[in-house]
Protein backbone atom coordinates (compact mmCIF):
# COMPACT_ATOMS: atom_id res chain seq x y z
CA UNK A 1 0.00 0.00 0.00
CA UNK A 2 1.03 3.25 -0.38
CA UNK A 3 0.07 6.88 0.45
CA UNK A 4 -3.48 8.30 0.51
CA UNK A 5 -5.40 11.06 1.99
CA UNK A 6 -9.18 10.80 3.46
CA UNK A 7 -11.68 13.39 3.86
CA UNK A 8 -14.27 12.73 6.40
CA UNK A 9 -17.43 15.43 6.29
CA UNK A 10 -19.97 15.82 8.25
CA UNK A 11 -22.30 18.77 8.21
CA UNK A 12 -20.26 20.21 11.74
CA UNK A 13 -17.31 18.43 11.28
CA UNK A 14 -14.62 17.90 7.98
CA UNK A 15 -11.77 15.93 9.19
CA UNK A 16 -8.67 14.76 6.76
CA UNK A 17 -6.32 11.87 7.31
CA UNK A 18 -2.82 11.19 5.65
CA UNK A 19 -2.33 7.50 6.00
CA UNK A 20 1.12 5.98 4.81
CA UNK A 21 1.23 2.53 4.22
CA UNK A 22 -1.88 1.81 6.30
CA UNK A 23 -0.61 3.63 9.11
CA UNK A 24 -1.88 7.42 10.16
CA UNK A 25 0.68 10.16 9.63
CA UNK A 26 -1.34 13.08 9.91
CA UNK A 27 -4.96 14.52 11.27
CA UNK A 28 -6.79 17.95 10.71
CA UNK A 29 -9.71 18.61 11.93
CA UNK A 30 -12.00 22.10 11.22
CA UNK A 31 -15.39 22.26 12.79
CA UNK A 32 -18.03 25.19 11.64
CA UNK A 33 -18.19 26.68 14.98
CA UNK A 34 -14.38 27.07 14.94
CA UNK A 35 -13.03 27.36 11.69
CA UNK A 36 -9.13 27.66 11.81
CA UNK A 37 -8.22 31.32 10.79
CA UNK A 38 -4.65 31.44 9.90
CA UNK A 39 -4.01 33.22 6.60
CA UNK A 40 -7.38 34.56 6.71
CA UNK A 41 -6.39 38.56 6.12
CA UNK A 42 -8.60 41.20 7.89
CA UNK A 43 -8.89 44.79 8.15
CA UNK A 44 -8.12 45.65 12.09
CA UNK A 45 -8.50 48.47 14.41
CA UNK A 46 -5.26 49.04 16.70
CA UNK A 47 -7.15 49.11 20.15
CA UNK A 48 -3.77 48.93 22.28
CA UNK A 49 -0.14 49.75 21.99
CA UNK A 50 2.28 48.29 24.19
CA UNK A 51 5.96 50.21 24.07
CA UNK A 52 6.84 47.94 27.15
CA UNK A 53 6.46 44.17 24.82
CA UNK A 54 7.02 45.97 21.62
CA UNK A 55 3.32 45.13 20.60
CA UNK A 56 -0.05 45.72 20.38
CA UNK A 57 -3.19 44.06 20.25
CA UNK A 58 -5.77 44.68 17.16
CA UNK A 59 -9.59 44.48 16.88
CA UNK A 60 -10.48 41.49 14.35
CA UNK A 61 -13.82 41.02 14.80
CA UNK A 62 -13.06 38.23 17.42
CA UNK A 63 -14.11 37.23 21.21
CA UNK A 64 -10.04 38.43 22.28
CA UNK A 65 -8.06 41.12 20.61
CA UNK A 66 -5.07 39.51 18.01
CA UNK A 67 -1.12 40.27 19.03
CA UNK A 68 0.92 41.95 16.63
CA UNK A 69 4.34 42.00 17.78
CA UNK A 70 6.44 45.35 15.88
CA UNK A 71 8.80 42.30 14.52
CA UNK A 72 6.23 40.92 12.25
CA UNK A 73 5.32 44.36 10.97
CA UNK A 74 6.27 45.66 7.38
CA UNK A 75 8.12 48.57 7.30
CA UNK A 76 7.41 51.26 4.37
CA UNK A 77 10.40 51.72 2.69
CA UNK A 78 12.44 54.74 3.41
CA UNK A 79 11.12 54.41 7.09
CA UNK A 80 14.11 52.54 8.55
CA UNK A 81 16.16 55.55 9.45
CA UNK A 82 19.17 55.38 10.90
CA UNK A 83 18.08 51.31 12.06
CA UNK A 84 20.94 48.41 10.90
CA UNK A 85 18.79 45.40 8.97
CA UNK A 86 18.48 43.41 12.23
CA UNK A 87 16.97 46.25 14.18
CA UNK A 88 12.96 46.26 15.18
CA UNK A 89 11.83 50.18 15.31
CA UNK A 90 9.86 51.15 18.17
CA UNK A 91 6.30 49.90 18.17
CA UNK A 92 5.24 53.38 18.57
CA UNK A 93 6.83 54.64 15.83
CA UNK A 94 5.26 52.15 13.92
CA UNK A 95 1.04 51.69 14.90
CA UNK A 96 -1.14 54.26 17.18
CA UNK A 97 -4.19 53.56 18.72
CA UNK A 98 -7.41 53.45 16.55
CA UNK A 99 -5.13 53.33 13.39
CA UNK A 100 -6.45 50.52 10.88
CA UNK A 101 -4.58 48.01 9.13
CA UNK A 102 -4.78 45.48 6.97
CA UNK A 103 -3.54 41.67 9.01
CA UNK A 104 -2.82 38.31 8.19
CA UNK A 105 -3.29 35.59 11.11
CA UNK A 106 -0.56 33.74 11.24
CA UNK A 107 -1.66 31.36 14.82
CA UNK A 108 -4.91 30.29 15.41
CA UNK A 109 -6.07 31.58 18.98
CA UNK A 110 -5.00 29.15 21.34
CA UNK A 111 -6.10 28.44 25.28
CA UNK A 112 -5.90 32.18 26.70
CA UNK A 113 -4.22 33.43 24.20
CA UNK A 114 -5.81 35.50 21.14
CA UNK A 115 -4.26 35.21 17.44
CA UNK A 116 -0.80 36.36 16.30
CA UNK A 117 -0.89 38.35 13.64
CA UNK A 118 1.37 39.82 10.89
CA UNK A 119 1.13 42.30 8.31
CA UNK A 120 3.53 40.94 5.84
CA UNK A 121 0.73 39.68 3.66
CA UNK A 122 0.59 36.93 1.33
CA UNK A 123 -1.61 34.91 -0.68
CA UNK A 124 -1.16 31.02 -1.48
CA UNK A 125 -2.08 29.27 -5.01
CA UNK A 126 -0.69 25.36 -5.68
CA UNK A 127 3.01 26.43 -6.43
CA UNK A 128 3.53 29.54 -5.31
CA UNK A 129 2.99 31.98 -2.19
CA UNK A 130 2.56 35.95 -3.32
CA UNK A 131 4.36 38.28 -0.81
CA UNK A 132 3.53 41.87 -1.93
CA UNK A 133 5.66 43.66 0.46
CA UNK A 134 8.60 41.65 -0.02
CA UNK A 135 11.16 41.01 -2.76
CA UNK A 136 12.82 38.15 -4.34
CA UNK A 137 12.70 34.70 -4.50
CA UNK A 138 12.81 31.46 -2.26
CA UNK A 139 12.50 27.83 -2.81
CA UNK A 140 11.05 25.23 -0.04
CA UNK A 141 13.96 23.25 1.10
CA UNK A 142 12.59 20.29 0.42
CA UNK A 143 13.37 20.54 -3.06
CA UNK A 144 16.61 19.09 -2.57
CA UNK A 145 18.34 19.04 -6.14
CA UNK A 146 20.29 22.14 -6.84
CA UNK A 147 19.62 22.41 -10.54
CA UNK A 148 15.96 21.91 -10.07
CA UNK A 149 15.99 24.99 -7.70
CA UNK A 150 17.84 26.93 -10.34
CA UNK A 151 15.17 25.79 -12.87
CA UNK A 152 12.60 26.63 -11.07
CA UNK A 153 13.57 30.32 -9.92
CA UNK A 154 14.48 30.91 -13.70
CA UNK A 155 11.63 30.15 -15.00
CA UNK A 156 9.80 32.84 -12.54
CA UNK A 157 12.21 35.36 -13.11
CA UNK A 158 11.04 35.06 -17.07
CA UNK A 159 7.85 35.62 -16.25
CA UNK A 160 8.04 38.48 -13.70
CA UNK A 161 8.10 42.34 -14.30
CA UNK A 162 10.26 44.57 -11.97
CA UNK A 163 8.79 45.15 -8.95
CA UNK A 164 6.15 42.52 -8.53
CA UNK A 165 7.37 41.93 -4.69
CA UNK A 166 8.21 38.24 -3.69
CA UNK A 167 7.85 34.74 -4.04
CA UNK A 168 8.27 31.35 -2.91
CA UNK A 169 8.08 28.42 -4.67
CA UNK A 170 6.39 25.81 -2.79
CA UNK A 171 7.44 21.93 -2.40
CA UNK A 172 4.53 20.94 -5.07
CA UNK A 173 6.39 22.89 -7.99
CA UNK A 174 9.35 20.29 -8.39
CA UNK A 175 8.89 19.39 -11.69
CA UNK A 176 6.35 21.54 -13.06
CA UNK A 177 6.51 23.50 -16.32
CA UNK A 178 6.68 26.89 -16.95
CA UNK A 179 3.15 27.35 -18.14
CA UNK A 180 1.97 25.97 -15.22
CA UNK A 181 3.83 28.29 -13.18
CA UNK A 182 2.73 31.06 -15.13
CA UNK A 183 -1.14 29.88 -14.40
CA UNK A 184 -0.06 30.14 -11.25
CA UNK A 185 1.36 33.58 -10.71
CA UNK A 186 -1.56 35.16 -13.21
CA UNK A 187 -4.33 33.61 -10.73
CA UNK A 188 -2.12 35.37 -7.64
CA UNK A 189 -2.19 38.61 -9.26
CA UNK A 190 -5.76 38.46 -10.08
CA UNK A 191 -6.82 37.40 -6.24
CA UNK A 192 -4.37 40.17 -5.12
CA UNK A 193 -6.02 43.08 -7.53
CA UNK A 194 -9.65 41.90 -6.46
CA UNK A 195 -8.51 42.44 -2.67
CA UNK A 196 -7.02 45.80 -3.76
CA UNK A 197 -10.76 46.63 -4.90
CA UNK A 198 -12.17 44.78 -2.04
CA UNK A 199 -9.79 46.21 0.89
CA UNK A 200 -12.16 49.91 0.18
CA UNK A 201 -15.49 48.77 1.12
CA UNK A 202 -14.86 46.37 3.59
CA UNK A 203 -15.04 47.44 7.34
CA UNK A 204 -12.93 47.22 10.11
CA UNK A 205 -13.14 43.72 11.94
CA UNK A 206 -14.66 41.87 8.67
CA UNK A 207 -12.47 39.40 6.65
CA UNK A 208 -10.97 40.21 3.59
CA UNK A 209 -9.91 36.99 2.76
CA UNK A 210 -10.55 33.78 3.69
CA UNK A 211 -8.41 30.68 3.09
CA UNK A 212 -9.77 27.55 1.52
CA UNK A 213 -11.81 25.24 3.59
CA UNK A 214 -10.35 21.93 4.67
CA UNK A 215 -11.08 19.78 2.07
CA UNK A 216 -9.89 22.22 -0.84
CA UNK A 217 -6.75 23.13 1.43
CA UNK A 218 -6.22 19.36 2.03
CA UNK A 219 -5.45 19.07 -1.83
CA UNK A 220 -3.73 21.96 -2.31
CA UNK A 221 -1.50 21.36 0.79
CA UNK A 222 -1.28 18.56 1.37
CA UNK A 223 -1.09 16.88 -2.34
CA UNK A 224 1.94 15.48 -3.96
CA UNK A 225 2.62 12.64 -6.85
CA UNK A 226 3.03 9.78 -3.52
CA UNK A 227 -0.31 9.83 -3.22
CA UNK A 228 -2.52 7.22 -4.82
CA UNK A 229 -5.60 8.25 -4.01
CA UNK A 230 -7.47 10.86 -2.65
CA UNK A 231 -11.53 9.23 -1.11
CA UNK A 232 -13.67 11.75 0.12
CA UNK A 233 -16.79 10.12 1.91
CA UNK A 234 -19.32 13.13 0.89
CA UNK A 235 -20.65 13.54 -2.59
CA UNK A 236 -21.15 17.24 -2.64
CA UNK A 237 -17.63 17.88 -1.17
CA UNK A 238 -16.42 15.51 -3.73
CA UNK A 239 -17.83 17.60 -6.50
CA UNK A 240 -16.02 20.56 -5.41
CA UNK A 241 -12.79 18.97 -5.35
CA UNK A 242 -13.11 17.90 -8.68
CA UNK A 243 -14.40 21.21 -9.84
CA UNK A 244 -11.15 22.72 -7.37
CA UNK A 245 -8.60 20.04 -9.39
CA UNK A 246 -9.50 20.96 -12.36
CA UNK A 247 -8.86 24.48 -12.38
CA UNK A 248 -5.87 24.00 -10.40
CA UNK A 249 -4.17 20.62 -10.07
CA UNK A 250 -5.55 18.71 -13.46
CA UNK A 251 -2.52 16.24 -11.73
CA UNK A 252 -4.84 15.24 -9.11
CA UNK A 253 -8.09 14.86 -10.97
CA UNK A 254 -7.51 10.78 -11.51
CA UNK A 255 -6.67 10.30 -8.12
CA UNK A 256 -10.12 11.63 -6.32
CA UNK A 257 -11.93 9.01 -5.41
CA UNK A 258 -15.96 9.32 -3.75
CA UNK A 259 -15.81 6.98 -1.48
CA UNK A 260 -19.46 5.04 -1.43
CA UNK A 261 -18.62 1.90 1.16
CA UNK A 262 -20.99 0.51 3.93
CA UNK A 263 -18.11 1.16 6.40
CA UNK A 264 -17.09 5.06 7.54
CA UNK A 265 -14.00 5.74 5.43
CA UNK A 266 -11.90 6.21 8.92
CA UNK A 267 -12.80 2.54 9.60
CA UNK A 268 -10.60 1.27 6.74
CA UNK A 269 -7.32 1.94 8.33
CA UNK A 270 -8.87 2.21 11.91
CA UNK A 271 -8.12 5.84 11.91
CA UNK A 272 -10.91 6.05 14.74
CA UNK A 273 -8.92 3.91 17.07
CA UNK A 274 -5.75 5.67 15.95
CA UNK A 275 -7.36 9.57 17.01
CA UNK A 276 -7.92 7.57 20.47
CA UNK A 277 -5.13 6.18 21.37
CA UNK A 278 -3.53 9.77 20.34
CA UNK A 279 -5.50 10.92 23.25
CA UNK A 280 -3.96 8.67 25.62
CA UNK A 281 -0.66 9.74 28.14
CA UNK A 282 0.68 6.19 27.44
CA UNK A 283 2.29 4.85 24.10
CA UNK A 284 3.12 1.51 23.69
CA UNK A 285 6.23 0.42 21.38
CA UNK A 286 5.85 -2.85 19.91
CA UNK A 287 9.17 -4.24 21.96
CA UNK A 288 7.25 -3.62 24.79
CA UNK A 289 8.60 -0.56 26.20
CA UNK A 290 6.41 2.54 26.30
CA UNK A 291 6.29 6.74 25.70
CA UNK A 292 4.93 8.72 28.46
CA UNK A 293 3.51 11.98 26.92
CA UNK A 294 3.00 15.19 29.06
CA UNK A 295 1.67 18.36 27.58
CA UNK A 296 1.91 21.47 29.54
CA UNK A 297 1.41 25.30 29.30
CA UNK A 298 4.99 25.84 28.75
CA UNK A 299 6.19 22.58 26.65
CA UNK A 300 5.60 18.82 26.10
CA UNK A 301 8.06 16.32 28.04
CA UNK A 302 8.39 12.93 26.39
CA UNK A 303 9.76 9.74 28.57
CA UNK A 304 10.88 6.45 27.24
CA UNK A 305 10.89 3.21 29.20
CA UNK A 306 11.77 0.10 28.53
CA UNK A 307 8.22 -1.63 30.38
CA UNK A 308 8.41 -5.25 29.67
CA UNK A 309 11.39 -4.94 26.65
CA UNK A 310 14.25 -7.27 28.21
CA UNK A 311 16.24 -7.49 25.55
CA UNK A 312 18.62 -10.44 24.52
CA UNK A 313 22.32 -9.46 25.01
CA UNK A 314 22.52 -6.93 27.65
CA UNK A 315 21.58 -3.89 28.88
CA UNK A 316 23.08 -1.20 27.01
CA UNK A 317 21.92 -2.80 23.72
CA UNK A 318 18.55 -3.56 24.99
CA UNK A 319 18.80 0.23 25.77
CA UNK A 320 19.76 1.46 22.85
CA UNK A 321 16.90 -0.82 20.62
CA UNK A 322 14.49 0.93 22.82
CA UNK A 323 15.80 4.44 22.05
CA UNK A 324 15.56 3.65 18.59
CA UNK A 325 12.38 2.32 18.21
CA UNK A 326 11.08 5.54 20.47
CA UNK A 327 12.90 7.99 18.51
CA UNK A 328 10.77 6.85 15.45
CA UNK A 329 7.62 6.94 17.30
CA UNK A 330 7.59 10.34 18.61
CA UNK A 331 8.20 11.56 15.35
CA UNK A 332 4.61 10.13 14.44
CA UNK A 333 3.34 11.03 17.33
CA UNK A 334 4.35 14.55 17.41
CA UNK A 335 2.55 14.94 13.68
CA UNK A 336 -0.23 12.87 15.00
CA UNK A 337 -0.89 15.00 17.85
CA UNK A 338 0.20 17.95 16.47
CA UNK A 339 2.22 19.01 19.62
CA UNK A 340 4.34 22.13 19.25
CA UNK A 341 6.34 24.62 20.83
CA UNK A 342 9.40 23.47 23.15
CA UNK A 343 9.59 19.74 23.11
CA UNK A 344 11.93 17.59 25.56
CA UNK A 345 12.26 13.98 25.21
CA UNK A 346 14.08 12.15 27.56
CA UNK A 347 15.37 8.60 26.58
CA UNK A 348 16.85 6.31 28.46
CA UNK A 349 21.05 6.89 29.50
CA UNK A 350 23.10 5.46 27.16
CA UNK A 351 26.64 4.92 27.86
CA UNK A 352 27.78 4.73 24.63
CA UNK A 353 28.73 8.09 22.27
CA UNK A 354 28.38 6.32 19.70
CA UNK A 355 24.23 4.77 20.01
CA UNK A 356 23.40 8.17 21.57
CA UNK A 357 24.70 9.75 17.88
CA UNK A 358 22.58 6.87 16.48
CA UNK A 359 19.67 7.79 18.12
CA UNK A 360 20.03 11.33 17.36
CA UNK A 361 20.50 10.95 14.29
CA UNK A 362 17.15 7.97 13.85
CA UNK A 363 14.90 11.06 15.18
CA UNK A 364 16.25 13.73 12.73
CA UNK A 365 15.77 11.16 10.06
CA UNK A 366 12.30 10.46 11.24
CA UNK A 367 11.37 13.80 11.37
CA UNK A 368 12.12 14.92 7.42
CA UNK A 369 8.63 14.30 6.63
CA UNK A 370 7.02 16.72 8.71
CA UNK A 371 5.98 19.36 7.46
CA UNK A 372 5.70 21.91 10.34
CA UNK A 373 9.26 23.66 10.65
CA UNK A 374 11.32 22.17 13.46
CA UNK A 375 14.73 22.25 15.20
CA UNK A 376 16.67 19.60 16.90
CA UNK A 377 18.99 21.26 19.06
CA UNK A 378 21.16 17.94 20.31
CA UNK A 379 21.66 16.66 23.76
CA UNK A 380 21.71 18.62 26.82
CA UNK A 381 24.07 17.98 29.42
CA UNK A 382 21.61 16.10 31.25
CA UNK A 383 21.06 13.61 28.75
CA UNK A 384 17.56 15.41 27.28
CA UNK A 385 17.05 16.07 23.86
CA UNK A 386 15.50 19.68 23.29
CA UNK A 387 13.59 20.02 20.53
CA UNK A 388 11.06 23.08 19.06
CA UNK A 389 8.14 22.46 16.38
CA UNK A 390 6.52 25.35 15.39
CA UNK A 391 2.76 25.44 16.54
CA UNK A 392 0.18 27.26 14.21
CA UNK A 393 -2.95 25.70 15.44
CA UNK A 394 -4.14 23.51 18.56
CA UNK A 395 -3.23 19.93 19.12
CA UNK A 396 -5.35 17.56 18.72
CA UNK A 397 -6.05 16.63 22.16
CA UNK A 398 -6.55 20.61 22.18
CA UNK A 399 -9.28 20.48 19.85
CA UNK A 400 -11.10 17.20 21.06
CA UNK A 401 -10.57 17.61 24.82
CA UNK A 402 -11.60 20.22 27.65
CA UNK A 403 -10.25 19.88 31.18
CA UNK A 404 -11.52 17.31 33.52
CA UNK A 405 -14.65 19.01 35.93
CA UNK A 406 -13.26 16.76 38.59
CA UNK A 407 -9.44 17.45 38.77
CA UNK A 408 -9.95 20.55 36.97
CA UNK A 409 -6.83 20.22 34.43
CA UNK A 410 -4.48 19.09 37.17
CA UNK A 411 -4.49 15.32 35.76
CA UNK A 412 -5.35 14.08 39.54
CA UNK A 413 -8.08 14.18 42.31
CA UNK A 414 -7.60 14.27 46.24
CA UNK A 415 -7.14 10.75 47.74
CA UNK A 416 -10.96 10.01 49.74
CA UNK A 417 -8.31 9.36 52.80
CA UNK A 418 -7.55 13.41 52.36
CA UNK A 419 -10.59 14.76 52.08
CA UNK A 420 -11.83 12.82 55.25
CA UNK A 421 -9.38 14.83 56.80
CA UNK A 422 -10.61 17.81 55.59
CA UNK A 423 -14.10 17.80 56.53
CA UNK A 424 -13.15 17.00 59.99
CA UNK A 425 -10.95 19.98 60.21
CA UNK A 426 -13.92 21.56 58.61
CA UNK A 427 -16.21 20.12 61.65
CA UNK A 428 -13.52 21.74 64.15
CA UNK A 429 -13.41 25.36 62.53
CA UNK A 430 -16.87 25.23 62.71
CA UNK A 431 -17.58 23.79 65.76
CA UNK A 432 -15.24 26.42 67.53
CA UNK A 433 -17.28 29.22 65.54
CA UNK A 434 -21.04 28.67 65.90
CA UNK A 435 -23.43 27.48 68.28
CA UNK A 436 -25.42 24.84 66.60
CA UNK A 437 -27.21 20.70 67.73
CA UNK A 438 -25.75 18.59 65.32
CA UNK A 439 -23.56 18.92 61.74
CA UNK A 440 -24.69 17.17 58.74
CA UNK A 441 -22.27 16.61 55.89
CA UNK A 442 -22.93 16.37 52.60
CA UNK A 443 -20.42 14.65 49.97
CA UNK A 444 -19.66 11.92 47.49
CA UNK A 445 -20.23 8.42 47.69
CA UNK A 446 -16.89 7.27 47.66
CA UNK A 447 -16.22 9.99 50.83
CA UNK A 448 -19.45 8.75 52.55
CA UNK A 449 -18.14 4.75 52.25
CA UNK A 450 -14.99 6.12 54.01
CA UNK A 451 -16.14 8.00 56.76
CA UNK A 452 -18.74 4.96 57.90
CA UNK A 453 -16.17 2.78 57.44
CA UNK A 454 -12.22 3.00 57.74
CA UNK A 455 -12.73 6.60 59.62
CA UNK A 456 -16.11 5.59 61.68
CA UNK A 457 -14.28 5.28 65.01
CA UNK A 458 -12.29 8.94 64.00
CA UNK A 459 -15.78 10.03 63.78
CA UNK A 460 -16.94 9.14 66.79
CA UNK A 461 -13.72 10.19 68.43
CA UNK A 462 -14.41 13.66 66.68
CA UNK A 463 -18.24 13.56 68.11
CA UNK A 464 -17.27 12.68 71.72
CA UNK A 465 -14.70 16.10 71.80
CA UNK A 466 -17.32 18.12 70.40
CA UNK A 467 -20.05 17.00 71.99
CA UNK A 468 -22.53 16.79 68.68
CA UNK A 469 -23.42 14.39 66.93
CA UNK A 470 -22.38 13.95 63.14
CA UNK A 471 -25.11 13.03 60.25
CA UNK A 472 -23.97 11.84 56.46
CA UNK A 473 -25.89 12.70 53.46
CA UNK A 474 -24.64 11.17 49.63
CA UNK A 475 -24.76 14.21 46.62
CA UNK A 476 -24.49 11.88 44.03
CA UNK A 477 -23.60 15.00 41.61
CA UNK A 478 -20.76 15.96 43.92
CA UNK A 479 -17.26 15.24 42.91
CA UNK A 480 -15.10 13.48 45.20
CA UNK A 481 -13.07 17.13 45.95
CA UNK A 482 -16.71 18.83 46.55
CA UNK A 483 -18.16 18.38 50.23
CA UNK A 484 -20.29 21.30 52.15
CA UNK A 485 -20.48 21.30 56.48
CA UNK A 486 -23.86 22.11 57.02
CA UNK A 487 -25.21 23.62 60.84
CA UNK A 488 -28.02 22.10 61.94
Amino acid sequence: MSSEILINVTPSETRAVVVDNGVLQEIYIERSESLGIVGNIYKGKVCRVLPGMQAAFVEIGLSRAAFLHASDISIPKGQTGDLHETEVPSITSLLREGQEILVQVIKDPMGTKGARLTTQLSVSSRYLVYMPETHGIGVSLKIESEEERERLKACLVSQLEPSTGGYILRTAAEGVTETELLSDLQFLHRLWNKLGERKLSVSCGEPLYEDLPLALRALRDLFSSDFERIRIDSGETYQKAVKFAEGFMPECVSRLEHYKGDRPLFDLFSVEDEIKKALERKVPLKSGGYLIFDQTEAMTTVDVNTGGFVGHKNLEETIFKTNLEAAHSIARQLRVRNLGGIIILDFIDMEEQEHRDQVLRALEKAMLPDRSRHNICGVSELGLVEMTRKRTRESLGHILCEPCPCCDGKGYAKSVESVCYEIFREILREAKQYETTQFLVLASQDVIDRLNDEDSTNVAELEQFIGKPILFQCETQYTREQFNVVLM
